[in-house]
C-alpha cells in the first residue's frame, strides 16, 4: 500500500467541564467564554510517499495534537482526514509500557495490540533484543529502565512492525547518540520504501538530520509548510513573517 496523508481543514475540538474547578487564568478564561477550545483549526496538508516532515512550534501549538489525529488518537470534529499505510506512533516514552513487566514482555504486549500475531510478535523478540542494544536489562523489569532504554525500547518495537508511516513525538531527543543514528537510518529506509516519517520535538538539530520537510503550527493553524531550513528560519524570526507554500 503506499502510504499517504491528506487533510483538509481537519479541526480538533476540546470540551471542558463547566463545573470543574478553576486553577489559572487560562482556565477562567475559557470558562467565560464556553466550555471547548479548538486544538487544530483549519488544518490542511498532504504528505506522499518519500516525505520526512518535521513538525515545528512552540509547546501548546498542536504538535502532539496533530500526530495524535494521524494515529487516530483522536477522531477530526471538522474537516476530512484521510491515512493510508499502517501507522506506528511513539508519542511518549511511557507510550504503552508497563513498568512491572520486562522489556521482552513488554515487546510481545505490544506487538500483539500494533496487530501482530502471538507467533508474528515472538519470532521478533531477538531481533527487537539486538536493535535495542539492551543486552541483559531485556530480561529486566522496565521499571529498572532509564528514560532513554525506555526510549530505544518502544522505538525499536513500534520499528518492528513494519510501518508505513512513522510518527515520533520528542522521543527520538531522549535517545543517546548512539541510537540515534539507528533512528535516522530506519527512517532513512522508510522513506526510501514510499513510506512517511513525521516528527516533532524542540531540538531543530536532530529534526534537521531526521527531516526534509517542515510544517510550523501556531496556535493550531499551520502557519508554514516548506523545506525545513526555510520553515526552521521562519520560526526563530529570521526571515519575513510569510508563509511557505509546499509544490
Amino acid at each position: 500500500m503506499t502510504a499517504t496523508v491528506r487533510t483538509e481543514n481537519v479541526g480538533i475540538r476540546f470540551l471542558f467541564d463547566r463545573q470543574a474547578r478553576v486553577v489559572t487564568p487560562t482556565l477562567a478564561w475559557l470558562r467565560r467564554r464556553g466550555s471547548e477550545t479548538w486544538g487544530l483549526h483549519g488544518i490542511t496538508f498532504t504528505l506522499r510517499p518519500g516525505d520526512t516532515v518535521a513538525l515545528l512550534g512552540p509547546s501548546g501549538s498542536g504538535k502532539t495534537t496533530l500526530l495524535r489525529t494521524i494515529a487516530g488518537v483522536f477522531q477530526p470534529d471538522a474537516g476530512m482526514m484521510d491515512v493510508r499505510g499502517r501507522v506506528a506512533s511513539l508519542l511518549s516514552i511511557e507510550a504503552g509500557l508497563l513498568p512491572p513487566l520486562t522489556g521482552r514482555e513488554n515487546c510481545l504486549l505490544l506487538g500483539v495490540l500494533a496487530g501482530l500475531s502471538r507467533s508474528d510478535s515472538r519470532a521478533r523478540l531477538e531481533h527487537i533484543k539486538a536493535e535495542s542494544g539492551l543486552g541483559d536489562a531485556f530480561e529486566r523489569p522496565i521499571a529498572s529502565y532509564s528514560q532513554g532504554m525506555r526510549a530505544r525500547l518502544g522505538y525499536t518495537v513500534a520499528a518492528f512492525t513494519n510501518p508505513d508511516i512513522m510518527l515520533l513525538d520528542e522521543v527520538h531527543e531522549a535517545l543517546d547518540h548512539e541510537f540515534r543514528d539507528v533512528v535516522y537510518e530506519h527512517a532513512q529506509r522508510i522513506a526510501a520504501a514510499g513510506g512517511i516519517v513525521v516528527a516533532a520535538g524542540h531540538d531543530h538539530g536532530l529534526l534537521e538530520n531526521l527531516c526534509a520537510r517542515g510544517l510550523l503550527l501556531d496556535h493550531g493553524h499551520i502557519r508554514a509548510d516548506g523545506p525545513f531550513a526555510e520553515v526552521q528560519e521562519l520560526y526563530l524570526g529570521e526571515s519575513p513573517d510569510e508563509a511557505l507554500v509546499q509544490p
